[in-house]
């Protein structure tokens, strides 16, 4: 009797759980055409975002195509969104594209739909701005900056509001005056503000980081607001709590992310962003049969207190555990416990370079164009998927395999 094992989404946890229970299932019986465990992904398109790059000007190549790839491993996709899980009777929900809803039972499923970008109630903030929190947004806001050039010149036309300190708040404010001035022309005033609640943007990284990120606002251009919050954002700019009213037509939201609303679905103790909270194994406790990976967990990465957070890093290696115990379950394979005592942050910051930091202390270890190479390689090579080449994906699909500088 076949077995089924559901991988919820496409993105980086996604990806490699499904790698990696493939490699799980092809390690047993060698042949995972025709084994009696059936893995499918569930997601729009057999696309990954590089979500990691949104912020950059030129967006070709931002989801490439993973067909070819779940093929070659013998991972089936289907296309459509999940509208419900149901953990009591193990089977999902899933809107097709122009068609009925299906409903598919599971064995085992793998929630790898990641996380959401955060949208407190602020006045005008769903109308007036915008993000690159996806492909699409990221195109529209593209699309929205060339037209620029077609308005009069005005101080409203000619500034950029960022709201959000974290790092994608950071790579993208510290392009935007480039871009701006390509757009504008070299003659034009282009200014660039980037807006956080913390008392020094960049602060959470700690005080070097901070202090090199502070150069860098300042070298490339970029006013900081610390210390405010927006309060209302409407179509002539953002007025903040200090009563500051910054005019501007562009206004860029990267206030913080929060897991997926798919995640509310599962039963479950859940953190303050919503995700599910893991054991070592990345079960979700509260239910038989589904594991978190990805954004949609909080897990311990060591023993030292250090816990993962958002990123494809982390994602990564999540979605390799997860895959890999999946279908070790359903095979009678020893599962893996989740370790990833390893911590890095490069951050891009624009034409200044880029902030390498190792450790949860974030020892600084590069800085501008010797970090810039470290984000390069990152951004064009260590997060891109696999060629579909069966031995080659394996050989990099175990659970102890973890990408890092």
């Amino acid at each position: 009797m076949t077995q089924r094992i559901i991988i919820a989404g496409s993105g980086f946890a996604g990806l490699w759980a499904a790698m990696s229970a493939a490699r799980a299932v092809y390690t047993l019986d060698k042949d995972p055409m025709a084994s009696d465990i059936e893995i499918i992904m569930v997601s729009p398109e057999p696309k990954v975002c590089i979500r990691p790059r949104l912020y950059e000007a030129v967006l070709e190549n931002m989801d490439p195509d993973i067909g070819p790839l779940l093929q070659e491993v013998g991972v089936k996709h289907l296309p459509g969104f999940i509208e419900a899980i149901d953990t009591y009777k193990k089977s999902i929900t899933v809107l097709k594209h122009g068609e009925e809803n299906v409903t598919l039972p599971y064995d085992r499923l793998v929630l790898a739909t990641g996380s959401e970008l955060f949208h407190p109630p602020v006045p005008g903030l769903a109308k007036y701005t915008f993000s690159v929190n996806t492909l699409s947004d990221a195109r529209k806001l593209h699309e929205h900056l060339q037209a620029l050039a077609s308005q009069s010149r005005s101080q409203a036309r000619d500034t950029i509001v960022v709201v959000g300190g974290g790092l994608t708040g950071l790579e993208t404010a510290t392009e935007m005056p480039t871009r701006l001035r390509h757009i504008l022309g070299p003659e034009a005033e282009a200014r660039v503000v980037i807006v956080d609640t913390a008392d020094q943007i960049g602060i959470d990284m700690g005080i070097e980081p901070a202090t090199l990120i502070a150069q860098a606002l300042s070298d490339c251009g970029v006013e900081a607001r610390a210390g405010v919050r927006v309060e209302e954002v409407d179509e002539c700019g953002v007025r903040l709590s200090n009563g500051e009213h910054i005019k501007a037509h562009t206004v860029i939201w990267a206030a913080g992310m929060r897991a997926s609303s798919l995640t509310a679905q599962i039963p479950g103790e859940r953190d303050s962003l919503g995700r599910i909270l893991g054991d070592e194994f990345l079960h979700a406790p509260g239910v038989k049969g589904v594991f978190v990976t990805g954004d949609t967990v909080k897990v311990p990465t060591d023993n030292q207190g250090n816990y993962n957070v958002m990123s494809c890093q982390h994602a990564m290696s999540l979605g390799r555990v997860a895959g890999h115990n999946a279908a070790a379950e359903l095979l009678g394979l020893p599962l893996h416990p989740y370790s990833q005592p390893k911590y890095v942050t490069c951050l891009d910051l624009g034409p200044w370079g880029a902030l390498y930091t190792e450790g949860w202390d974030r020892q600084v270890h590069y800085i501008r164009n010797e970090g810039k190479k470290i984000k390069q390689e990152i951004n064009t090579v260590w997060i891109y998927p696999p060629e579909p080449d069966r031995e080659a994906v394996f050989s990099v699909a175990n659970p102890d395999f973890v990408v890092v500088p």
